[in-house]
């Protein structure tokens, strides 16, 4: 669907992005993760056509043309750029017309996405009558309006309560299932893991990590054991080579030191209490997220 190579874009002597590929594949969610100053806005600007590279191609459907993205992307970008003094249906009428709808199908689908997010009877207020969560939602409708292929949306839980942010969920997982393929940019390694198909950790500039979500998690040996037992746990919380990290009931989490392994916890665990259960916990992105950017951190200081 969309496919980057080796995009390198400079900033004078800064390199905000350095050699980076990924592929974006048909009707998959994929998170595009970082930490702040990473390289995820320029890679971002440089997809929808905002600004160019320095070197390296971009391809949507397997064409090379910038107006081609720029009509078939919807782009719901982090700095939000509403028009206070128009009203909510004044607003969602101008980026419609800008995107080539007629008056009768734009307005058809703002009733709909109004109605959709719950924002009917919003039409007649001005945007700056609204709080930053109605205003999110109304440039998330500004976004998807014209039916992009491909849907890019940095940080779009920014300001939004837990209700509206399950909604905003329910909705992205909509689109999806009627073919719409969407990068997702946030910090929010929860929502990542509840809706992407595939990542791409990217760490001063350059891509650190990438593949499917359940992939990636699978490289990666967690340090935490769960073990449930009969009988009093006491005896779990002095396993040597390792802390207590929670507690429930007959369950305790633990966390292994580096040097103790698995085998020497189960072989301290077995002789310690009746195990009922015993097993090893998968990493969490946020676990993955800040060991790769830890690690590559470090060896680009010391490169």
């Amino acid at each position: 669907m969309l496919s980057v190579r080796h995009l390198t874009k400079f900033y004078g002597a800064h390199c905000a992005n350095n050699d980076v590929s990924i592929d974006v594949h048909q009707g998959r969610i994929f998170g595009l993760l970082g930490p702040n100053g990473a390289g995820k806005t320029t890679l971002i600007r440089m997809i929808t056509g905002i600004t160019l590279p320095d070197s390296g191609t971009i391809t949507l459907s397997g064409l090379e043309s910038v107006d081609v993205r720029r009509e078939r992307i919807g782009y719901l970008p982090e700095e939000r750029g509403l028009y206070k003094k128009l009203t909510v249906e004044a607003q969602l009428r101008y980026f419609a017309g800008l995107k080539g709808l007629d008056a009768r199908s734009a307005s058809e689908r703002i009733g709909y996405w109004l109605d959709r997010m719950d924002a009917s009877g919003w039409g007649t207020k001005k945007i700056e009558e609204l709080s930053k969560g109605m205003q999110q939602k109304v440039q998330f409708i500004a976004t998807i309006l014209h039916a992009p292929s491909l849907l890019i949306l940095d940080e779009p839980f920014s300001g939004l309560d837990p209700v509206n942010a399950d909604l905003l969920i329910a909705v992205t997982r909509e689109l999806q299932q009627s073919g719409t393929t969407i990068i997702l940019s946030t910090h929010q390694m929860d929502q990542v893991e509840r809706l992407c198909d595939d990542i791409a950790l990217i760490n001063r500039g350059r891509v650190v990590l990438a593949g499917e979500v359940s992939e990636v998690r699978s490289r990666y040996e967690s340090d935490r054991i769960r073990v449930r037992c009969t009988g009093s746990v006491e005896p779990l919380m002095q396993i040597p080579g390792t802390q207590v990290v929670d507690q429930t009931g007959s369950a305790v989490i633990l966390r292994r030191d580096p040097s103790t392994s698995v085998r020497d916890v189960l072989g301290s665990v077995a002789s310690a209490v009746d195990v009922i259960e015993f097993s090893v916990m998968q990493p969490s992105l946020h676990e993955i997220f800040v060991r790769t950017v830890t690690s590559s951190s470090a060896e680009s200081a010391a490169a």
